[in-house]
């Protein structure tokens, strides 16, 4: 039995579902979300609470079950707080600034990078060192974190690039006469 998907999820208020067939749209200040669940899974709207219920014993939809009543959460909790991810600058001269719908990186290239802020994501930069992903889309902000750091990853040797908030970067020793 799925631990995850018995648990009913609860909308707080200024929240609203409405479910059409196997799509429920989610509601809330910050915006409205919706995702469409397999056949496998029964979903219901019984007032303030969204419950997930699997069709029958197999095994696809028992993981189907908890999955499902992750991302009912996941819209709940992007429109009514959203989501955030941090990524640090590390490395001498490197910076980003945001610059209308761009944002500008410096990482040693000869060029500076520019990446277009895709609909629906914020980024901010409080330092230069700094960038700040949020949005109501937990996919989403993961993706453009991910694109981002793609540019300059973290090296072993000195530790420059990007890298997210509070990620370990393994050192290693350089080389020794």
């Amino acid at each position: 039995m799925s631990r995850i998907g018995k648990k009913p999820v609860e909308m707080p208020s200024g929240v609203s579902a409405t479910l059409s067939g196997q799509t429920i749209e989610v509601k809330g200040p910050k915006g409205a979300r919706r995702f469409t669940a397999t056949d496998d899974v029964d979903i219901t709207v019984d007032g303030n609470v969204v419950s997930v219920k699997p069709r029958g014993d197999s095994k696809r939809a028992r993981q189907q079950w908890g999955m499902t009543r992750t991302q009912v959460q996941n819209l709940v909790t992007g429109v009514t707080t959203g989501f955030r991810k941090d990524l640090e600058i590390q490395g001498v001269g490197y910076r980003a600034a945001v610059q209308g719908k761009t944002l500008k990186l410096a990482l040693g290239y000869s060029h500076d990078v520019d990446f277009e802020i895709p609909d629906g994501i914020e980024i901010k930069t409080p330092k230069p060192t700094e960038i700040e992903i949020t949005g109501i889309d937990q996919q989403q902000i993961g993706e453009v974190a991910a694109k981002i750091r793609k540019w300059r990853k973290p090296e072993p040797y000195k530790g420059k690039g990007i890298r997210y908030k509070g990620e370990f970067v393994f050192r290693k020793e350089g080389k020794k006469k």
